[in-house]
């Protein structure tokens, strides 16, 4: 009778050396490296140059002299800074509704099937963004113009009187009627995608259900793309924050309506350029980046939250 041996013991492997996993431990880093530099340059520096020229200030006695915290206090202080704010707040609040509404309803309709032509469809609607913002904005300043644009040619073709579009009181729903037929496209296509990845089996379990069109569309497809429709909203509440070409280019055709500190990006980039205020300047974009970031996160944070 034979007796079985043990098992011969596996000896450990032995460790590599130091040399090698130093090597390995640098081997990512080498690849995150180029990314990093190039972060760094273009995000990093930008703002660590303007909190610096925020806390300075260019002085006719003593030059670029040291100001701590002031630039900030007086930009809380300045009424034109606040009036700016909260015309692009009313903005925001206006526009960015109806346009991410209208983009939607777009997405369900090219995503329902029932539409001949989606892809044309899909592709006309989109274009616009394709249209750089300067050339879409001096199309639709020349159709503002009541003395040589359409409002001046229906004027004289109908006989009728209708309201300038670049009056003071209707400028900021002109700029905002240029922005949605800009970016309806762009969320549109946000939607869609996000609509189209929705597995077909939630649809096959609420047609055995007896689920109407409505009943799909509240139940399905819309908590199927809450995260595009957060997404979409954080892109135009930064973009209204931002707006600044609109009006930097309307107002060569409004200047009664248009002032220099419309927005805080117009403000900011008139106390630079035309003011030679660029520390004061700097403090404004600083103080803006962070109304805007607060913004954002709370409005994340509120649209991903399970239940909301």
């Amino acid at each position: 009778m034979t007796t079985q041996q043990p098992p011969a013991a596996v000896e450990p492997r032995p460790a590599p050396p130091p040399a090698r996993r130093d090597r390995r431990s640098w081997t990512g880093w080498g690849f995150l490296g180029p990314f990093v530099a190039v972060f760094a340059l273009v995000f990093l520096a930008p703002i660590a140059y303007s909190i610096y020229l925020s806390l300075f200030r260019d002085q006719l006695i003593g030059g670029n002299t040291f100001v701590g915290l002031d630039n900030y206090t007086q930009a809380l202080q300045d009424d034109r800074f606040w009036d700016s704010l909260a015309r692009v707040s009313l903005f925001l609040v206006v526009q960015v509704p109806i346009m991410l509404g209208i983009a939607l309803l777009i997405a369900l309709a090219l995503d329902s099937g029932r539409l001949y032509g989606t892809d044309f469809f899909r592709i006309t609607i989109f274009l616009p963004y394709a249209v750089p913002a300067v050339v879409a904005t001096l199309m639709w300043g020349f159709m503002y113009g009541t003395r040589y644009g359409l409002v001046g040619d229906i004027n004289d073709a109908f006989g009728v009187t209708l309201p300038e579009p670049l009056s003071p009181d209707l400028v900021l729903a002109s700029i905002g009627n240029i922005v949605t037929w800009e970016f309806v496209g762009y969320n549109m296509l946000i939607f869609y995608s996000a609509l189209r990845v929705i597995p077909h089996s939630l649809y096959e379990a609420a047609e055995i259900d007896g689920a109407g069109q409505f009943r799909v569309i509240t139940a399905i497809k819309l908590p199927a793309i809450r995260g595009a429709l957060v997404i979409a909203t954080i892109f135009s509440i930064i973009g209204s924050f931002q707006l600044f070409n609109e009006p930097n280019i309307l107002r060569q055709l409004a200047r009664n309506a248009i002032t220099t500190d419309y927005t805080p990006n117009f403000y900011t980039y008139s106390l630079s350029f035309n003011g030679q205020q660029q520390n004061y300047s700097a403090t404004v974009a600083i103080i803006m980046g962070l109304i805007t970031m607060v913004i954002a996160y709370i409005v994340q944070l509120r649209g991903m939250r399970k239940g909301a």
